[in-house]
């Protein structure tokens, strides 16, 4: 059941088995839009993991003239994505996509967990990260970079817990060129946006 909410000046849907927006899904809506702010050209940009849609419905709104995206595992994510007008299909990461994106943005399942932390249900896609938080965004890593255009960039959320420097030579390691472009301290870590490119732009 869809319920409607304000989060951060943004009025969205939710559902009980959706990631509910928190601190990590800001600070990736103001790097993404520090990303995109005068670019000059109509850029394709996808949203891997989209959940409540949050994300891409705040570019939507605040830069409307580029071409948008989304994918989610998640059955539910992908209806409250679309109740909040987002262009979405359900997908593992990028299983199903053709074609390139100047940019692309996941905020992943960061956080190391323990098989007896699991939780029931959707929801254990949305933050089980595997035993050192790294599980998904390896493999996202291995696929994202045959998805960007020339001179195009990803930006890839995590926290201190899923250890950033591990993250930053996996980035490298497949043609990345890797920079931190926004973070903010929570209780216990500290959240980043890391910016990888295929140039240094």
């Amino acid at each position: 059941m869809l319920e409607h909410s304000t989060h951060h000046g943004y009025q969205i849907h939710l559902a009980d088995a959706v990631y509910e927006p928190a601190e990590d899904s800001y600070l990736l809506i103001d790097a993404a839009l520090n990303e995109i702010a005068g670019s000059n050209r109509r850029l394709r940009i996808l949203e891997i993991g989209t959940g409540s849609g949050i994300v891409t419905a705040a570019m939507m709104r605040d830069a409307p003239e580029h071409r948008y995206a989304a994918t989610d595992i998640s059955p539910h994510a992908i209806a409250c994505a679309k109740a909040n007008r987002v262009p979405a299909i359900r997908a593992d990461l990028f299983r199903g996509l053709r074609g390139r994106f100047d940019l692309i943005i996941f905020n992943p399942p960061y956080l190391p967990t323990a098989p007896a932390e699991r939780v029931d249900g959707w929801l254990d896609h949305a933050w089980n990260g595997g035993a050192d938080g790294r599980a998904v965004i390896d493999r996202f890593l291995g696929q994202a970079p045959a998805f960007l255009a020339d001179r195009g960039s990803i930006l890839l959320l995590l926290s201190s817990l899923t250890g950033i420097e591990t993250v930053c030579e996996h980035m490298a390691s497949v043609g990345l060129v890797v920079r931190e472009v926004a973070s903010i301290r929570c209780p216990g870590e500290r959240l980043v946006v890391l910016r990888g490119s295929l140039s240094s732009k």
